[in-house]
Formats: structure tokens, C-alpha cells, sequence
């Protein structure tokens, strides 16, 4: 996700990048009530152009409609984003798909993503950190090598 209206100091647009971690899309069958009213879930990403009601990826009442509520609506018109306020929808979540080693206690898995900035800026910011008072810079206090 860029912004060509800001550049850092290489004249390059300022930008994210989303990493996800792999995890399988909805799995249900396309016709299930499941499928229907997660439409949101068959897509790792949405883009919309910002909208302050556009606020639920299944709809208002997910439980309640017959299906393609949220992000189906809110894509139907395929509004142009460039230049506009943007949301970035991520669907991530675990579907666990059972493994002989799962019975009778699964594992620990993990699911998630890092937004990790990308040219975003000028140089690395830690570099403007206060030096440390004690100048004790590899040990915690009470410990061996503590002063």
C-alpha cells in the first residue's frame, strides 16, 4: 500500500507492506449458508474506499441476511480508490483441517500478518533512541555483569 503523494527522501512513495501468514480460505461449500454469508472469507484481500458505514466484512446481521452482505456490497459498484481513502480488509483465520498427531490434544498453531513499513521512512528510527543513563547496555541490574 503506497502513497504517491508522499515520498521519502530516495523520491520513492512512502509504503506498507502486508505479510500475512499462510492459512486456507473458507472451505465450505460455495452454496452453504456458511459460504453465503462469508463471502468475506473466500479472499485473503479486500480493498474499499473508505465509507464510516461500510463497517462489518459479513454485514450488519450475518446470522440474519440470506448472504453476499458486507464486502460483496461494498464492491458491487467497483468505486475507483485511486487517490481516495482506502480500507484494507485481511481476512486471516485458522481452518483447522484434522491430522491423525491432533487426537486427543491439538497443538498449538498460529495464524496472523505483520504490517511492516517500506520505505516509509527517511532512515531507520531507532537511530534517534536517548543513549541509555547507566551506560550499561547488556545487562538488566542484579545480574553478573551489572555494575
Amino acid at each position: 500500500m503506497s502513497n504517491p503523494e508522499k515520498t521519502n527522501y530516495l523520491g520513492k512513495p512512502v509504503s506498507y507492506v502486508l505479510n500475512p501468514v499462510g492459512g486456507p480460505l473458507l472451505i465450505s461449500a460455495e452454496d452453504s449458508p456458511i459460504a453465503k454469508r462469508a463471502v468475506f472469507a473466500t479472499k485473503a484481500l479486500w480493498v474499499t474506499k473508505y465509507d464510516p458505514q461500510e463497517l462489518w466484512p459479513a454485514g450488519y446481521t450475518p446470522n440474519q441476511h440470506p448472504g453476499g452482505a458486507g464486502l460483496p456490497q461494498y464492491v458491487a459498484g467497483d468505486e475507483n480508490i485511486d487517490g481516495e481513502d482506502v480500507v484494507l480488509w485481511h481476512t486471516f483465520g485458522f481452518t483447522h483441517v484434522p491430522r491423525v498427531e491432533d487426537w486427543p490434544v491439538m497443538p498449538t498453531d498460529y495464524v496472523g500478518f505483520s504490517l511492516t513499513p517500506n520505505g516509509f521512512f527517511d532512515r531507520n528510527p531507532v537511530l534517534d533512541l536517548p543513549a541509555q543513563s547507566n551506560g550499561n547496555r547488556c545487562s538488566a541490574p542484579g545480574t553478573p555483569f551489572a555494575e
